[in-house]
């Protein structure tokens, strides 16, 4: 029940993620898949968005009539009655008719595939690779006028200022009280910034790491990222109900703004449209409002790992298809290396100038062409590593290898491990 209990979860996001961009009512499915993830999180939800859900869920009802899928399942209903079901309720005739039918649609899909209107099996569209390289392989080699590197000039190191420098802030985080005062029972916040994706790849990389004996007991990790909210979404407003859910996610966790001192952020734009450099440019502009607003809301934020987007050679969706996934790493890049070069906007140096950003540095970089390994460690990306739905979202092995990605990161890298590791 519990893989059923996931995939339906899932399915619930994938479909209220196509609908938002064409539902035309008066519901917000981007709100309401927020709220719907929010509560299988175990966060309390207020009865506003309990009455929310309830309203967009009768509207996804209603549309599904309207435009009936072979099967004629409405994923978000069985969803629900699901969640019903582990809470012990009994079921009406009529319910629990419904939910025996979608349980065996999962199971046929699970056997065989994938049916239609289950999103199971692998991504259906696009290709295999599309014969761009790995930004850390692209060396001096030059893709639309850009060199290769995280830190450009071929280079996947921060050059020795900037390493030094960020040896200087790491050396800030210790534990804190709620007040932000070093306190040995104090604690070391992580926070995950970043869109549906993110969310989905950091709640597994979160499981993974609580329950990893290595990890510091003072590190508290908080997925802050939201499904539907992008880049722009973030960047509109520190008082949106982005930054609210934020609130939300930290109080349930325990943790106050004082005690924030890392970030993940992993962010993009919903349909970009632009040639680039042009979209990768309002990426980087965003994500640097965003890191504006990191650094006022959270006063000991330190630093910022940044990570571009994962491979999208298999959407079927104008969500973030390629070449925007593999360009949107030249926005992160470009913002490291204008807090290198001294940008007042981005500075993270008491000393230098008013402080407007945490310091950045490269997290894991998650992009591999398809199937074509990584000639460093062999990543790649296959057709099962992404929803059938979308071929956008990660599936749950897809999730599973940016989690396992990051937590290596968070162990072997050199600046993480002194805030993650028990025993750096």
């Amino acid at each position: 029940m519990k893989t059923l209990h996931q995939l339906l979860i899932a399915l619930c996001l994938v479909v209220a993620s196509a609908l938002a961009a064409d539902s035309g009512g008066d519901v917000d499915f981007n709100r309401a898949r927020e709220i719907f993830q929010r509560r299988q999180n175990g966060e309390t939800i207020s009865a506003e968005d309990q009455a929310y859900l309830k309203k967009a869920m009768e509207a996804r009802r209603r549309q599904q009539q309207a435009r009936p899928s072979s099967d004629e399942i409405d994923w978000q209903r069985a969803g629900e009655l699901h969640r019903r079901v582990q809470n012990g309720e009994k079921l009406s005739p009529e319910d629990q008719a419904y939910y025996d039918k979608a349980k065996a649609i999962h199971d046929r899909g699970a056997k065989g595939g994938g049916q239609q209107g289950t999103a199971t099996g692998p991504a259906q569209g696009g290709k295999d690779s599309v014969g761009l390289t790995p930004l850390t392989e692209l060396g001096t080699g030059k893709y639309k006028g850009e060199d290769g590197g995280l830190y450009s000039g071929g280079k996947n190191e921060p050059p020795p200022a900037h390493a030094a420098a960020a040896r200087k802030e790491l050396a800030k985080i210790q534990p804190l009280d709620a007040d932000g005062k070093p306190s040995a029972d104090g604690k070391v916040a992580l926070l995950s910034v970043g869109m549906s994706n993110t969310t989905q790849e950091f709640s597994r990389y979160k499981q993974l790491a609580d329950t990893d004996p290595e990890k510091s007991p003072k590190l508290v990790i908080v997925d802050g990222a939201q499904g539907g909210q992008a880049a722009a979404q973030w960047a509109t407003s520190p008082d949106s109900r982005v930054w609210q859910t934020v609130d939300q996610r930290m109080k349930t966790a325990g943790v106050s703004d004082r005690q924030v001192q890392v970030v993940w952020l992993k962010q993009a734009n919903i349909r970009p449209t632009e040639e680039f450099p042009e979209h990768a440019k309002k990426l980087q502009a965003d994500i640097a409002t965003i890191l504006h607003m990191l650094k006022k809301k959270f006063p000991n934020l330190r630093v910022a790992y940044l990570s571009s987007r994962i491979y999208a050679g298999y959407a079927t969706t104008p969500l973030n298809p390629e070449p925007y996934s593999y360009e949107s790493a030249f926005a992160v890049r470009w913002l490291i290396q204008d807090q290198i070069k001294g940008d007042a906007k981005l500075n993270y140096d008491p000393a230098c100038n008013e402080v407007n950003a945490p310091l950045l540095l490269w997290g894991p970089y998650l992009w591999a062409d398809g199937t074509k390994p990584r000639k460093d460690d062999g990543f790649t990306w296959t057709r099962d590593d992404l929803f059938a739905g979308d071929g956008t979202h990660p599936s749950q092995t897809g999730r599973q290898k940016v989690a396992e990605l990051l937590l290596k990161f968070c162990k072997t890298d050199s600046s993480a491990r002194q805030w993650f590791l028990a025993k750096p």
